[in-house]
Formats: C-alpha cells, structure tokens, sequence
C-alpha cells in the first residue's frame, strides 16, 4: 500500500515537472502573451550592431520545490520505523524541496540573446529575449515596443 501512494506521488511529480517545462517558453522574439494580444506597440526600424550569446535563468516558482519536498518527504519516510520516520520524512522534505527547486530552474533555462540595435533615430539599445531567430551584424530589424515589452524581429 505504502509503495503504491509513493508511486503516485512520483507521477504527480512527473506531471508538475512537465508542466514547469511547457512554461518554460515566452520570451523569444515571436512569443505574447494574451495580454499583449490586440495592443498598440511603437514599431521602430534599426540595424543590428551586435550579437551576443546569453542564458535566460529558469522559473522559480514554488511547484518545483513543493513537489520536490512532497516526494523527498515520502522517500525519507521509509527510513526506520517510529520517530526515525518522522525525522527521516522531514529531512527528506527539506532536501527534495532544495533539490525540487535546482531541478525547476535547471529544466526551464534556455538559451537567449542580447542583440544591439541602432535605431533609425540614431538611439542606441539593447533588447535581451530567446534565441527563437538568427540576427546578424548589419540586419534590418523591427524594434516593437509596448506594455512593458520589447522585441526585436526582422
């Protein structure tokens, strides 16, 4: 009986982990939210100056931990018998919790880029977002701007 709860406990986790992953996308340069949907952005014309490489961190939301506590906490359960149950339950809680977390963050990490525009204006910027497109020094690119965002696309 003890088996088979934390086997579904695993496949809860399982299932949060492979939600966190589908969130993990967004912020590239083809991405909006439903918020965004049907706005006015300033759309402004520029060329690339440079390109640079970036990592875009992971989510850090509390299902990574959570989870990761919640099957910690059944695995270190299984240690001894009485109080050591207990002690082992909760250290495993805390451990599978810090390890829940690493693991969240480590799974919704992506590749990103910096890309330097000078504006048409002759303003420089630089917008950070997913690598979802290739830019090279000297392309012709859209600057859209608007509610709070800014994305750069060809």
């Amino acid at each position: 009986m003890q088996k088979s709860f934390g086997v579904i406990r695993l496949a809860l986790l399982a299932g949060a982990t492979a939600v966190l992953v589908g969130c993990a996308g967004g912020l590239g340069g083809g991405d909006y939210s439903r918020d965004q949907t049907r706005g006015v952005q300033e759309v402004q014309m520029g060329v690339v100056e440079s390109v640079r490489d970036v990592n875009i961190e992971g989510t850090k939301t509390p299902i990574g931990a959570g989870a990761g506590a919640v099957v910690g906490g059944v695995a270190g359960s299984t240690v001894g018998g009485g109080r050591g149950s207990v002690v082992g339950a909760t250290v495993g809680a805390v451990l599978g919790g810090l390890g829940g977390a690493a693991a969240e963050e480590a799974t919704t990490r992506q590749k990103g880029v910096e890309i330097t525009v000078k504006l048409d204006s002759g303003r420089m910027i630089a917008v950070t977002q997913a690598a979802d497109e290739t830019f090279r020094v000297g392309d012709r690119v859209r600057v859209l701007s608007g509610g709070g965002t800014t994305r750069v696309s060809h």
